[in-house]
């Protein structure tokens, strides 16, 4: 996977607009009152909400709209009951993209998805037509500017801590886990006051693919445009090598 890392984009989105800031701290609230409804609001016994809180951190989400999130969801018995979804389809040239939302009416989160594969020249397919081009890991990112450890020491220290893999990058190092040891190892990278730029359970693409056209291009960049406006939609990921 080296040479693949989405470092680049990490940065790009956290310079984002405070408008733009707000909607990825809304999706993560969301994540937040479905995993304190499921496990309870304690992240040192559900460790669901532990790692949603870890990936809200290094999405720059203050530590009191946090907390306020979980109060929320603790505390507010009328909540909306939101439900997973999961949509696989093909955009522009094959491209393989993967669409997890959490909705409290399906119908509508279907069409807007449908929606967006449409007018970006893409189609949605059936359950498992894609998925079985990526592998569900556990991706932690670092940045080296805010890092002063040396690559071999930071890769001994992911790899004792449980980690699978180990990769790096001109500006960063890139962990990956099997998902039942990321817990584990953010943990303990954690605990070592490691600061992460990324850490979240994620969809790694097994190959990648190109896109040449420059309409194949603005296509792809459509769908993709059109899923983020969605606030259902949490999560997109596909095989485009930018």
């Amino acid at each position: 996977m080296s040479g693949h890392s989405k470092f680049a984009n990490i940065k790009h989105k956290k310079g984002k607009n405070d408008a733009a800031k707000g909607k990825i701290f809304t999706k993560l609230g969301r994540e937040i009152a479905v995993a304190v409804k499921d496990g309870g609001s304690d992240p040192n016994t559900n460790r669901r909400l532990k790692d949603i809180v870890a990936k809200a951190k290094s999405n720059n989400m203050p530590n009191d709209t946090i907390d306020r999130s979980i109060k929320k969801a603790a505390g507010d018995t009328n909540a909306v009951n939101y439900e997973a979804v999961t949509y696989e389809g093909y955009g522009p040239n094959g491209i393989a993209i993967i669409v997890e939302a959490l909705t409290d009416n399906k119908n509508r989160t279907a069409a807007n998805v449908r929606n967006a594969f449409t007018k970006g020249s893409g189609n949605v397919g059936t359950t498992g037509c894609v998925s079985f081009m990526f592998d569900r890991k556990g991706q932690i990112i670092i940045d080296k500017e805010e890092c002063d450890i040396k690559g071999d020491d930071m890769m001994l220290m992911a790899l004792d801590g449980g980690a699978e893999d180990f990769m790096e990058e001109e500006d960063s190092f890139e962990i990956i886990t099997e998902p039942d040891s990321f817990s584990e190892v953010r943990e303990n990278l954690e605990n070592q006051e490691i600061p992460m730029a990324q850490a979240e359970i994620t969809m790694i693409p097994q190959t990648w693919v190109e896109l040449t056209d420059e309409q194949d291009i603005k296509n792809m960049n459509k769908i993709l445009d059109l899923l983020d406006e969605d606030d259902d939609v949490q999560e997109v990921y596909h095989n485009w090598e930018e």
